[in-house]
């Protein structure tokens, strides 16, 4: 009775899960949408009206021309800002690195706490950068409601932040990326009415099967960027001594060809909106890069290009160190097979790493680089916001939760097998 009674429960921890992080990403929706107190929105509506270049920031950060500062308005993005942080400096700090790498659960714990530190810090910094534009919008602002609204923004990030942690423990996905892909999502309608609004001529049969095919070609080539990986064989003295040289098939090192997801596409699109920014703020008036960007469309897309491939590289060889790769292969007693031990297998690694980090560089700075070439081919504006950064986001986060549930129902079945 008692097994009997135990099956249906196993049965039932994958629907648990899923009704877990919908109910969380609903709450948080709802959250978004929900006014701090003491900010009026019609006051933000009417300042968005007239100021074109606040409009124009809105419409992009939010897919239409309407705002609501929420309790939960920042979102799981200074967490995303703190992680890349951490990343780095993880890279660069021999400390930390160290930790990371010898530090085993306690490590972890050590680098997590570091994470949610750094987290509130940029919560609250973003925090009170929102408060003090606010008070060019608000009417009726004073120290007092600056502060309230500091403290409501911060805490619901970190409100935020717990959630997200509790998706990723007890249900089902990646916390943080659920919650950027709910964003994407949400956003797709309101982009989608965009490009047919502002290319309402133009729009035909031909030029939307053009974007129908660039979408489906976009998407195919990012699951294969995603999947792809070169497999190095492995094979350590014990399996060679008593299975046969046959066993190097079982265990191997998947070098993937995207080792740095979206990073060189973000870092791109900052180093190039730095010469406009400077020059909309008036700073330096008689800098022409900025038109020469305008003017010339074929510069920006080699710019954009080359920034991302070049991004690529970078941040694949701080990724991936063959150096550290062949020291902890020796520690192991692993050997490649046809590679001697030590500094044959670090030069090994860097050749391998180096053919395939080029070949996913370039294919990363096409797929980014391809919805501008078709909006200059066709003549048609915002298929920006149908970008390679929400696409690979999108694609990798359905990867990675179905891969989840496809482990979560194979040790279901094994447990019954078992039980």
């Amino acid at each position: 009775m008692r097994r009997t009674a135990e099956k249906p429960a196993e049965k039932n921890i994958l629907f648990k899960r899923i009704l877990l992080s919908l109910t969380i990403l609903i709450f948080i929706r709802m959250g978004t949408f929900l006014p701090i107190p003491g900010v009026n929105p019609l006051e933000i509506e009417f300042f968005l009206e007239r100021n074109s270049i606040a409009r124009t920031f809105v419409s992009a950060f939010s897919g239409n021309e309407t705002f609501v500062i929420g309790i939960f308005a920042l979102n799981i993005f200074p967490y995303i800002n703190a992680s890349i942080l951490i990343q780095v400096l993880t890279n660069i700090i021999p400390y930390l690195s160290k930790l990371q790498k010898e530090g085993g659960s306690e490590g972890k714990r050590i680098i997590s706490r570091l994470t949610r530190l750094i987290t509130f810090a940029w919560a609250f910094i973003q925090s009170v950068s929102l408060s003090l534009y606010l008070t060019r919008v608000l009417m009726n602002w004073n120290l007092f409601l600056i502060i309230e609204i500091i403290i409501w923004l911060t805490t619901g990030s970190m409100i935020i932040l717990w959630l997200s942690e509790l998706i990723t423990e007890y249900g089902l996905g990646n916390g943080p990326s659920l919650l950027i892909y709910i964003n994407i999502v949400s956003s797709l309608p309101n982009i989608s009415k965009k490009i047919v609004l502002e290319n309402n001529e133009k729009l035909n049969f031909g030029s939307s099967l053009i974007i129908l095919l660039l979408l489906l070609f976009a998407i195919c080539g990012i699951i294969m960027l995603q999947e792809s990986a070169r497999l190095i064989p492995l094979i350590s003295s014990k399996e060679l001594s008593s299975l046969g040289v046959n066993s190097q098939k079982s265990n191997y090192i998947p070098l993937r060809f995207n080792q740095a997801g979206v990073m060189p596409i973000i870092l791109t699109t900052g180093v190039l909106v730095i010469p406009t920014y400077i020059n909309s703020l008036g700073f330096l008036p008689l800098i022409s890069f900025p038109y020469l960007i305008q003017a010339s469309q074929i510069i920006y897309w080699s710019s954009y290009f080359l920034l991302i491939l070049g991004f690529s590289l970078i941040y694949s060889s701080i990724i991936l160190n063959p150096k550290d790769i062949s020291e902890q292969l020796q520690k192991m007693a692993v050997a490649i097979p046809g590679i001697r031990p030590g500094i044959v297998t670090t030069f090994y690694l860097k050749e391998i790493m180096r053919r395939v980090t080029i070949l996913g560089a370039i294919l990363l700075a096409f797929l980014a680089t391809l919805p501008n070439i078709v909006e200059g081919i066709l003549g048609i504006s915002s298929l920006n916001g149908l970008g390679t950064t929400s696409l690979l986001i999108l694609v990798g986060v359905i990867l990675d939760t179905s891969r989840e549930i496809r482990s979560l129902r194979i040790s279901n079945i094994y447990t019954e097998m078992f039980d």
